[in-house]
């Protein structure tokens, strides 16, 4: 086995330090995996500097590290700030610092590993949707008051699912009850729980939807922190009571939902008892005895008021009265409409011997004549005429023309002028 011997014979390219140093900065900041990488250490060392933070990021397990460093421009962005012993990740680009040949991260962004970096998804997710207003409560609808037919999601191998079982046969031994499994833990939960809800919708029976899970760790409850079911739950048109987890867990879901409890028995208990509708009848009974009697006494009430009323104001007396004053009345009025009719009827014969006295008809029927020009002007005086002149003669009965041959005047001008 031979192994490979540098040629020292012939003299190989020589490279100045800086020279050696551009190749390796450029294979290095020119590689596209490294131009933004993200990596995951816990800091073991943090300096503040005035023109950054200056920071050592080492992996604990195989106690390898790197030097990374955040400039001023970049630290007012900064989610968290770098704090010796604290588990991160780092977004940022590898750097060469040529003065000293070592290359360095160079962060953009800091943030919490592991449960931080949870916790800080979960902040972020929760502050969207309370700006969408998913959690407001004027969004949560009201649950009916005798729910016929209950939806449950849960596991089927879960211990929630039992204890939902129990506690609704006990309190409610009549209470129809749809059941609708699903994962409640893991990656595909999630997708899961929207399908189960989605079930319960479709079938359309139910009037309230319970949501739940048993306790288990933080992790384990992730999905119902997941934006898909929270998304599903709100968008649900049936009134949703969440019962997952322990009374120290909250969870998205929780929020979101119209009724949040924090274990499936209290899920369960939350729907009424058969015993509560019961009590709730033999109570508005009770209520309706209660106000209806107090309706009658007061009618009771006024009708005696109203007795004593009319017995203060002796009704029968006053009609007498009045009936009295009417006949009175009505008496008066037929003898004046009478004597007022009679007046009439005179006068109307009165009105009808003046116009027959009138009527120029009635003179001519006694042999007397009327005398017009042909322009329809009466002829009063002889001495208006003139010779030739041609008039019309209405007599009694009919009217002809006549031609004046001689005018005379009358017997009382003639002594006048003499």
């Amino acid at each position: 086995m031979t192994s490979y011997q540098p040629n020292l014979l012939v003299p190989p390219d020589v490279l100045s330090v800086k020279g050696l140093t551009d190749y390796i900065q450029a294979l290095l900041e020119e590689d596209q995996s490294l131009v933004q990488v993200w990596v995951e250490g816990e800091v073991s060392s943090a300096v503040r500097h005035r023109s950054g933070f200056f920071f050592t990021l080492q992996d604990p397990k195989e106690q390898v590290c790197i030097r990374c460093v955040v400039w001023n421009s970049y630290c007012e962005q900064l989610v968290i700030a770098p704090e010796a012993g604290e588990q991160i990740i780092v977004l940022g680009r590898i750097r060469l610092y040529p003065q000293r040949g070592q290359y360095q991260l160079t962060a953009w962004q800091l943030l919490p590993a592991g449960e931080g970096l949870r916790s800080l998804r979960y902040q972020q997710l929760r502050d969207r949707l309370t700006h969408e207003g998913l959690f407001d409560p004027l969004q949560k609808k009201a649950l009916p008051a005798y729910p016929q037919t209950v939806g449950v999601v849960t596991s089927h191998q879960a211990a929630a699912w039992g204890d939902i079982q129990r506690t609704l046969k006990a309190r409610h031994p009549g209470l129809h009850v749809l059941f609708s499994p699903t994962q409640v833990q893991g990656k595909l939960a999630p997708e899961a729980i929207v399908m189960a809800i989605e079930r319960i919708i479709k079938d359309g029976r139910a009037d309230i939807l319970i949501v739940a899970r048993g306790g288990g760790a933080t992790e384990d409850l992730a999905c119902f922190n997941d934006e898909r079911v929270v998304r599903a739950i709100a968008d649900c048109p049936i009134p949703v009571i969440s019962g997952i987890g322990h009374q120290r867990d909250e969870t998205l879901a929780d929020l979101v939902a119209d009724v949040c409890t924090h274990t499936p028995t209290a899920a369960a208990e939350h729907i009424p008892r058969l015993s509560d509708w019961q009590a709730d009848y033999q109570s508005n009974i009770a209520r309706l005895y209660i106000i209806l009697s107090r309706q009658l006494d007061l009618a009771h009430e006024h009708l005696l008021h109203q007795k004593t009323r009319l017995r203060r104001f002796q009704l029968d007396r006053r009609l007498e009265r009045e009936e009295v004053l009417r006949s009175r009345l009505q008496r008066h009025l037929l003898q004046f409409t009478k004597q007022h009719f009679v007046q009439a009827q005179q006068h109307q014969q009165l009105l009808q011997q003046q116009l027959i006295a009138l009527d120029p008809t009635a003179v001519l029927k006694r042999g007397y004549a009327l005398v017009r020009t042909t322009e329809d002007d009466i002829i009063r005086d002889a001495l208006s005429l003139q010779i030739d002149q041609e008039l019309k003669v209405q007599l009694a009965a009919g009217a002809f023309t006549a031609r004046v041959s001689s005018i005379q005047p009358s017997s009382v001008q003639s002594d006048h002028d003499s």
